[in-house]
């Protein structure tokens, strides 16, 4: 059971409802993250605010994707793998393909660098070294990439510890955080 109220658009206040209706246009349904995040209404406009934003920059779909099933998975956040386990399959990412991003690895040198680049970000807590960015930069990683890496960075752990707070219904199919090794 979800520790924080999982809103609808009908138990919502108005500026609550507003966001749960802009969400349901933007995403097509409600994730339960979202109708609990609506309790703070700030936070449900920051979230959704920068990543409308990120998804205009320059990553597609799938890298996208990609970079969130990376971040979830480096945070433990089921609800987070789950859903973007789905989204990624959805995206066009095979099975192998989902299993190698939540390892941080990528058969394309460019995007390998780049899960590189978000591990080190998270890992060094944004304290990157030279020799990281250089390799990144060699594989074709851009300034505005190495920009954008971290603003997803952000918004996927806002999403996942926001999770982990609130503990709402899981509501998609279940992948455990935890990877065999």
């Amino acid at each position: 059971m979800s520790r924080l109220p999982q809103l609808t658009v009908e138990t919502a206040t108005e500026e609550q409802r507003e966001l749960l209706e802009g969400t349901l246009k933007q995403l097509g349904k409600l994730p339960n993250l979202y109708a609990a995040m609506a309790n703070g209404p700030a936070a449900l406009r920051g979230y959704l605010a920068m990543r409308e934003a990120l998804v205009g920059g320059s990553f597609s779909t799938k890298q996208r994707e990609q970079l969130a099933l990376f971040i979830a998975q480096k945070n433990s956040c089921t609800y987070c793998v789950s859903a973007h386990t789905l989204r990624g399959g959805k995206v066009g990412l095979s099975e192998e393909q989902l299993l190698a991003t939540r390892k941080g690895q990528d058969t394309d040198p460019h995007m390998d660098q780049v899960l590189k680049l978000t591990d080190a970000v998270m890992t060094e807590r944004g304290r990157v070294s030279d020799s990281a960015l250089a390799e990144a930069r060699a594989a074709g990683v851009t300034d505005a990439e190495i920009a954008e890496i971290v603003g997803h960075v952000a918004l996927n752990v806002l999403s996942n510890f926001f999770n982990h707070v609130a503990e709402p219904e899981l509501d998609f199919p279940l992948v455990d955080a935890h990877l065999a090794e």
